[in-house]
């Protein structure tokens, strides 16, 4: 039981999801974890300290000090091994991102030496607004971990992105961080793409090419393995992730693909757009197979969306945004300008001249272009060598950008 003993200090904000928090309590209490609870004035509405404080084997503690008791954030802070904020709302998170010290729980979050998580709570308009998202941004300069929001129907009756996650998935996420520490990347949401596309000609052909995905999956596991809660967007392959924790969305064309990843381009950490997306597609697809009956066939061609672009377009100054390039020719003259023109902040180059690299093979061969000028050429070695290469540089580019 990776919680046996661990001390968790568990904070408690004014969100509807509060209510959620007693069965929480009761996850952790059952795989061993000692917790002590904080609750604001404005949680008091929506979950009771008796609940909490019955569930948790702990008196709850809701203010710094009253007639006969202070309650010592600096203590409570150097104590925890864990201060997880859950839910934690919109107000509260731009306090933390300030440091705006009014309450119990900010004075704990000022003072705690241990790792601290956030799970926000909160309607998709507000998660959304722009001053939610610089303050996303400044709590993980600040060494937070964000704990993923969830999609579903919130307390307004809409249906989107900012419903807290659920208890046994934050039971998972601290289980996980528990049992091996060497995870630099628990609380990152992490979007890769790989594979081919195929643009459909008619119910039997279609223009592809020859991606087996092999590269963008090593790095979908090498992700996952330190952590990440990856999304895998996987066109046409043979192959498949290995680290079961992967969600697989199978996608066929570059459509379908530009769409699946703008929807998950907003309120992912890390995107690798690994895959061999094609540049163009049929204008029309026949709807029964094309006979052979002239001796040339004309097809007209329209070119597909530009995954790396758009997304690019939109990138927060929190997120890091990876593309590949393949090749034939001026091969670092064109990484380098598909990286600014793309704004992407790590470009991997791949050339079709080295023997051993590129679609098909169980090797690889890149030079890692970065977006601070930096260039580094590594040797020919396995995919899955080059997964751990690609995922340690960034892992170095977000702590250099959190030095900034």
């Amino acid at each position: 039981m990776f919680l046996q003993g661990k001390k968790i200090v568990l904070g408690v904000t004014g969100s509807i999801a509060a209510y959620k928090i007693p069965h929480f309590v009761r996850l952790l209490k059952k795989e061993g974890a000692e917790v002590k609870v904080i609750l604001t004035n404005s949680a008091q509405d929506f979950v009771s300290p008796l609940a909490l404080a019955t569930v948790s084997k702990n008196n709850v503690l809701c203010t710094i000090s009253n007639a006969a008791v202070w309650n010592n954030h600096v203590e409570l802070g150097l104590w925890a091994d864990v201060l997880l904020i859950a839910p934690c709302s919109a107000n509260t998170l731009a306090k933390f991102a300030n440091g705006i010290c009014d309450n119990l729980l900010t004075a704990v979050y000022l003072s705690a030496r241990c790792t601290v998580f956030i799970a926000p709570a909160m309607d998709e308009d507000m998660w959304k607004h722009p001053a939610t998202r610089a303050n996303i941004e400044k709590v993980m300069q600040y060494g937070n971990k964000i704990v993923p929001v969830g999609r579903g129907e919130l307390a307004s009756g809409l249906i989107g992105e900012g419903r807290m996650a659920e208890p046994e998935d934050m039971l998972y996420m601290l289980q996980d961080f528990f049992a091996d520490t060497n995870k630099p990347l628990l609380g990152q949401k992490a979007l890769v793409t790989a594979g081919p596309t195929y643009e459909r000609l008619d119910p039997v052909r279609f223009i592809g090419n020859f991606s087996s995905g092999k590269m963008g999956i090593a790095i979908a596991d090498s992700l996952a393995n330190k952590g990440a809660n990856v999304t895998l967007v996987l066109g046409p392959s043979a192959y498949s992730a290995t680290n079961k924790n992967i969600n697989t969305i199978h996608v066929e064309s570059a459509k379908e693909m530009h769409t699946t990843c703008m929807e998950l381009a907003e309120i992912t950490h890390i995107m690798v757009l690994a895959a061999a997306v094609a540049d163009y597609r049929p204008n029309e697809i026949a709807n029964e197979k094309i006979k052979k009956k002239e001796d040339k066939l004309t097809i007209t061609l329209t070119k597909t969306d530009d995954i790396l672009a758009d997304i690019g377009k939109i990138k927060q100054p929190w997120q890091t945004l990876v593309g590949f390039a393949l090749e034939t020719n001026n091969e670092i003259e064109a990484a380098r300008k598909k990286l600014k023109d793309k704004k992407a902040d790590i470009i991997i180059l791949n050339s079709l001249k080295d023997a051993g690299a590129g679609f098909g093979h169980d090797t690889n061969k890149v030079t890692l272009l970065n977006k601070n000028g930096t260039t580094f050429a590594y040797e020919l070695q396995s995919k899955k060598a080059v997964a751990e290469i690609i995922v340690n540089s960034i892992i170095k580019h977000m702590h250099d950008e959190k030095d900034i």
